[in-house]
């Protein structure tokens, strides 16, 4: 054979510059309100130094808070608003068909099962439609 294999040359290669460090975009910090679908009006503060993290809306108000630690990010609390909302409207759906409430209303009288009757005999009742009468 008339070519030698070891004797092929590789290829030069071009000399490139030196590329700086890739820019990295940072995580979002306003997101979309759940309640009233605005988009970027959701704001979320962190406190690492006291350890919480703080969410709002500019436009219809609602507020969440939650512990955070020091690797998390807004990101990271907006998705603990999102999770804790699910969690109320499966319960709130729950209730409904069951047909238990999760919160007890005070304007609401017991049913007549609970109430407390009192059972004196002293003939000292009187009700509508009695008038003394004897028949």
């Amino acid at each position: 054979m008339g070519v030698d294999t070891f004797a092929m040359g590789k290829r030069k290669k071009s000399s490139r510059k030196p590329q700086g460090p890739k820019k990295r975009e940072g995580l979002a910090k306003e997101f979309t309100c759940l309640f009233c679908n605005h988009e970027k009006s959701v704001h979320v503060k962190l406190d690492k130094k006291a350890g919480v993290g703080h969410l709002s809306c500019a436009v219809c108000g609602q507020q969440f808070q939650c512990g955070i630690h020091t690797l998390m990010e807004a990101i990271d609390v907006y998705s603990e608003w999102v999770d804790a909302a699910d969690a109320v409207a499966k319960e709130a759906a729950n209730d409904r068909t069951t047909g238990s409430a999760s919160f007890a209303r005070s304007s609401a009288r017991a049913p007549i099962v609970d109430r407390e009757i009192d059972d004196d005999d002293d003939g000292d009742h009187r009700y509508e439609g009695d008038d003394d009468d004897d028949y």
